[in-house]
This record gives structure tokens, C-alpha cells and sequence, in this order.
């Protein structure tokens, strides 16, 4: 496993300091968690501005709804 080095504040250490305390087995362990916890808000986050955007366009085009009504038009329900 790769390492790196970053600086943390000193509330940050304190906290980072309590990795028993949140049931894991180390500093590395935390982080990683954290980190891979942050990743998966970004990702969701990227997800809903994209459906918000797709239903922003929806909305502002009138022959949308009228075209995904006939695109589904034999499809099962």
C-alpha cells in the first residue's frame, strides 16, 4: 500500500488520535474510511446535479415528455 503525507490541524489529530475509540484498527484504517466514505458524497452529489440537470431540461423542452411518452409506448409497466 502507498503512503502519504498530508498535515491535519491540531483538532484533526486529536480526533484522528481516537481511532480505537470509532472501532478501528488504526490511524491508516480511519482515514482510508474517511476518505473512501468522502468519495461516495462526491460521487452522489455529482449523480443528483446531473438528474437535476436532465430534469431541468425536461422541464424547459415541451417535446421531452411527449417524445419519452411515445418511446415507452410496448413497453412493460
Amino acid at each position: 500500500m502507498q503512503q502519504a503525507k498530508f498535515s491535519l490541524s491540531p483538532p484533526l489529530v486529536e480526533f484522528l488520535n481516537d481511532y480505537k475509540r470509532f472501532g478501528f484498527k488504526d490511524k491508516s484504517a480511519m482515514v482510508q474510511a474517511a476518505l473512501q466514505r468522502l468519495e461516495e458524497q462526491l460521487a452522489l452529489q455529482q449523480l443528483q446535479q446531473s438528474a437535476n440537470l436532465y430534469a431541468e431540461l425536461y422541464e424547459e423542452e415541451a417535446e421531452l415528455p411527449e417524445l419519452t411518452e411515445t418511446a415507452l409506448t410496448g413497453w412493460p409497466e
